[in-house]
């Protein structure tokens, strides 16, 4: 009994929280990215209904502009709602049904993302081996395609962990189809920021997360696929073992038909929307050339401080700035300083690379020559602190 009572007194007790105040943050890690001010704004507007005729006005914008920006016509681009790794499992649990065989490289931290999500829908992995640092060599490809005739090839464009830009994107998708394989690139930190062609380039299937050189918040991520991986989707012999991820289901809501599927996160729609705006206004290719020339300018501020970029330069992502934390330096504490000193986030290593370098974004609207001189001034102060 005293128990039972002690309990509905503190249930009939108000919490006490205060207003929301997160620091204002100048963001300078692999993701979130600054938001643009447009794109916050864009979020202050009245909510409408998921099936509202308005509403879909703006799906089919949001649809068109997805289009521009990964630079295909398909007519099975959306944003699925959720963050990136949504659009990732979409794109790897529709296309690998049990019994198929996928490869994925392992020079990342998400390939290794990509396994797990192939073996949840029930499919067998083979890899293809590349050390971290390095993209995946053609050669590597077209042997293990020759060993082991995957169904469905996955490979990260931009891999995050790392700062190693996949090259030879083409040669690759090229070698998949010869096996008669389906290509499905990671796009996560290289759409709207890095070259990216997705019809040009022969890619069956992308995926992406807004939050980085789209610099909108996530919640509503891209996905687009060809006819031909739409069709494998909807001639699957099993259905995919997410519901909520079913793509022959979303097409219903994204579709012609406009179907209710789900509710959709309205307010992320919005924003998506107009952070795509901003990307064809600034226009596709001249933003690939600001992310180049304004990383560039960080590169090479951080050479100057005696660091060590991870990739080499043929590899070298501008989106995303892999930096080797020199020898005596304490990596963690440097992170610390410039989040305490500074308000501003760069991020540690991830797996293999885990206290070993430093992740410093370049993306969307952080992709600014006042965000570069201000992280290079505030390293070189951190750096100081500790005597290097």
């Amino acid at each position: 009994m005293g128990d039972a009572s002690a309990l509905t007194e503190r249930e009939a007790e108000t919490p006490d929280v205060g207003e929301l105040t997160p620091p204002d943050r100048t963001l300078m890690g692999p993701g979130p990215s600054d938001v643009h001010p447009r794109v916050l704004k864009s979020m202050s507007t009245p909510l409408v209904g998921h099936l509202d005729p308005s509403f879909v006005e703006i799906m089919n914008e949001v649809q068109e502009l997805l289009r521009y920006t990964f630079r295909t016509d398909n007519k099975w681009t959306i944003p699925v709602s959720g963050t990136g790794s949504a659009s990732m499992e979409a794109a790897v649990g529709n296309l690998v049904e049990p019994g198929d065989t996928m490869l994925v490289p392992t020079n990342g931290y998400f390939g290794g993302r990509m396994k797990s999500m192939a073996e949840r829908a029930g499919g067998e992995v083979v890899e293809v081996s590349a050390p971290w640092g390095e993209p995946l060599d053609p050669v590597d490809v077209e042997r293990a395609f020759d060993e082991h005739q995957p169904d469905v090839f996955g490979f990260v464009h931009a891999e995050t962990s790392t700062g190693v830009l996949q090259p030879n994107v083409p040669e690759l998708t090229e070698i998949a189809h010869e096996h008669d394989a389906f290509v499905i690139a990671d796009c996560v930190t290289s759409l709207g920021g890095v070259e990216m062609r997705v019809d040009e380039w022969g890619i069956d299937a992308a995926y992406s997360g807004p939050q980085k050189c789209l610099s909108c918040p996530p919640g509503a991520s891209p996905l687009t696929l060809n006819d031909r991986a739409m069709d494998k989707v909807l001639d699957r012999d099993e259905q995919p073992r997410s519901w909520y991820l079913d793509l022959s289901l979303l097409e219903g809501y994204w579709g012609e038909d406009r179907a209710y599927h789900h509710t959709a996160p309205i307010t992320n729609v919005y924003a998506l929307r107009e952070a795509l705006r901003l990307v064809a206004e600034e226009g596709i290719e001249e933003r690939w050339a600001r992310h180049r020339d304004v990383a560039g300018d960080l590169k090479a501020g951080l050479q100057e401080l005696g660091l060590e970029m991870n990739a080499p330069d043929e590899y070298w992502l501008p989106s995303l700035n892999a930096v080797r934390v020199p020898d005596g330096v304490d990596d963690g504490a440097v992170i610390d300083h410039l989040l305490e000193e500074y308000d501003l986030e760069i991020a540690s290593g991830l797996g293999d690379l885990e206290g070993d370098v430093w992740r410093i974004g370049c993306m969307g609207y952080s992709a600014r020559p006042k965000n570069v001189e201000y992280v290079l001034a505030a390293l070189e102060d951190a750096l100081a602190e500790q005597g290097f």
